[in-house]
């Protein structure tokens, strides 16, 4: 079993940066890839980047390619979303998720969840 908790969401101004964190537990991240994704109100939990086990490869969504990246430290055990020029289209509840099996750019791929940080972008 993995126990993953999500951090470092807060309400930040349009063109700023945050850096989401991504705590694993239960099993070692070098074993098994993770993906963030968002969801705003009323809609459907987009895929936002994954990162292979052990970080080799690493996948962004066309929405964040150039603005986000996603980085891991084996040694802590976490894993990093580092966002850069937000937008106030990035507003929503920020997840990660452990990998089970299948692509990496679908929800269902994913068997553990952390309980979100909800990020906010004022305009």
């Amino acid at each position: 079993q993995v126990q993953l908790v999500e951090s470092g969401g807060e309400l930040v101004q349009a063109g700023g940066s945050l850096r989401l964190s991504c705590a694993a537990s239960g099993r070692t991240f070098s074993t098994f890839a993770v993906g963030w994704f968002r969801q705003a109100p009323g809609k459907e939990r987009d895929f936002v980047a994954a990162i292979s086990g052990g970080g080799r490869s690493t996948y962004l969504a066309e929405s964040v390619k150039g603005r986000f990246t996603i980085s891991g430290d084996n040694a802590k055990n976490t894993v990093y979303l580092q966002m850069n020029s937000l937008k106030p289209e990035d507003t929503a509840v920020y997840y990660c998720a452990a990998h089970e099996s299948g692509s990496y750019y679908y929800y269902s791929s994913y068997y553990y969840w952390g309980q979100g940080t909800q990020v906010t972008v004022s305009s």
